[in-house]
């Protein structure tokens, strides 16, 4: 009963300290870049959202400061503030995965299926936007940080 009662608690004490909320730096799965500062956070329903707390300017490109090309609310909207994932809900079969939500990618207004998996002890997130199938997407690399500098 002594080792029973041990694996149950090393497994929900590991179960604890595998969560994506906090303050995440979005790098561009192209140039390698920073892109923002982005913040997981849970709602009630347990489901995860994202929103932007900055955006970092990029040399030779035009800085982007609402969505333009997003549809219904989110039409027009500062970037600075917006939800850009949402709906993702925990892996009933990987404790460090979420699955079926969606991100928005601001800078062209389309919303893609959202795939996220915490790797490298919870300091990086896997980040995974695609249409239709998850073999046809794009994944990102975001990196934890502990306090995001706004200003």
């Amino acid at each position: 009963m002594g080792v029973l009662s041990y694996l149950l608690a090393t497994g929900l004490y590991a179960n604890d300290a595998i969560n994506p909320t906090g303050y995440w730096k979005t790098i561009d799965d192209v140039t390698g870049k920073p892109k923002a500062i982005v913040e997981i956070l849970t709602e009630a329903d347990s489901t995860l959202v994202g929103k932007v707390l900055k955006i970092f300017p990029q040399q030779g490109q035009p800085q982007i400061e609402v969505c333009r090309a997003c549809e219904g609310k989110k039409h027009n909207q500062r970037i600075v503030g917006l939800t850009v994932i949402e709906k993702l809900k925990p892996s009933p079969e990987k404790n460090n995965e979420w699955l079926n939500g969606e991100i928005l990618d601001p800078k062209n207004g389309k919303v893609y299926h959202c795939n996220i998996r915490l790797t490298d002890n919870g300091q990086k997130l896997q980040v995974r936007g695609y249409l239709g199938l998850p073999l046809f997407g794009r994944t990102q690399t975001w990196i934890k940080v502990k306090e995001p500098a706004i200003s």
